[in-house]
């Protein structure tokens, strides 16, 4: 029988437990993906920590909470293997990327058909299974910020999953991209398009001497005090600062604050005009998905407490 990763409770990853589920079928309007590989997002671990920000009624199943335990999964990559009687265009056999998707930490998945793209064949799975998320929240945030050619953009968090993709797609638009990040990590940075800056004590000096001419946008998404402060002292225009994640604070900044929350900018429109676009660079090697680690399916708690740990840039990714 399939497996399928759920938390039991909430608290720390050892919640998670692999169990055995019936074979899946596909809705009428759905599709039966096999799961080749799902990415891991901190998103996952603070659904079922309890640590995630409220969330809007209406954006429930967008965020992959469930009535009960939320699902763990919202990413991933497989091959069909059964369609819907509704469904056009998509046959048994389609290698696909699958997102927006809940419960893909699985070996089986389903999902409406509109959520399923082709997947470029010089895309490895683990690539293509962990490229959705951060891809989309990378675009949504650049978007919500109005990062164009000839901009400065200070990155904050440019070596995480989230940051190597705004780094990449802000230097593409023709920005001038600072990213912060621990030294180890700038040769990588460096490699994207990104000028690398340390965060810590002295940033806002340290991004005015690699920045002369100021800073015109930033994108935080590393979620300290440290970024939003910096990111209020360099940036005149505060509509021109775009944070996923942080304090209260944000709220009363006047900043666009990103996310599922009351009040917050859900952004799905963008996201969802953002996948084609994805797959395209992807596919064509213009976008890097960088992976620093692959666990397989019965391993999630550990993936998840590396995570929780932190790592080398990067994305974890499930092999079931």
């Amino acid at each position: 029988m399939p497996r399928i990763v759920r938390p039991t409770a909430y608290g720390s990853p050892d919640v998670l437990a692999v169990t055995e589920v019936p074979t899946p079928r596909a809705a009428a309007d759905g599709v039966v993906v096999e799961v080749r590989a799902a990415g891991v997002n901190p998103v996952d671990w603070k659904l079922y920590s309890g640590t995630f920000h409220a969330v809007a009624e209406d954006l429930k199943d967008a965020a992959g909470i469930a009535a009960s335990m939320p699902s763990v999964g919202l990413e991933c990559a497989g091959v069909v293997t059964e369609v819907g009687r509704d469904v056009t265009g998509v046959r048994v056999g389609d290698e696909v990327i699958v997102y927006p998707v809940t419960a893909a930490y699985a070996d089986r998945v389903t999902a409406p058909a509109t959520s399923v793209l082709p997947k470029p064949a010089g895309l490895g799975w683990a690539e293509a299974g962990s490229l959705m998320l951060t891809g989309t929240t990378a675009v949504h945030a650049l978007h919500a910020a109005g990062v164009g050619a000839g901009d400065t953009v200070l990155v904050h968090g440019g070596s995480g999953g989230v940051g190597l993709m705004g780094v990449q797609l802000a230097a593409a638009a023709g920005a001038t991209v600072i990213a912060t990040a621990a030294e180890r990590n700038h040769a990588l940075l460096r490699e994207l398009g990104a000028v690398p800056v340390v965060y810590g004590a002295g940033l806002a000096d340290r991004v005015r001497a690699v920045a002369p001419r100021g800073v015109d946008a930033a994108v935080d998404f590393a979620g300290t005090d440290e970024a939003l402060d910096v990111s209020l002292e360099l940036v005149a225009d505060r509509t021109r600062i775009a944070s996923i994640a942080g304090s209260p604070r944000r709220a009363a900044a006047g900043i666009a604050v990103l996310g599922y929350g009351p009040g917050q900018d859900a952004g799905t429109e963008v996201r969802t005009a953002a996948r084609g676009q994805l797959v395209e660079q992807a596919g064509s090697g213009a976008l890097r998905v960088v992976v620093a680690t692959t666990f397989p399916l019965d391993e999630a708690a550990k993936a998840h407490e590396v995570g929780l740990a932190g790592h080398a840039p990067g994305k974890l990714v499930l092999i079931p």
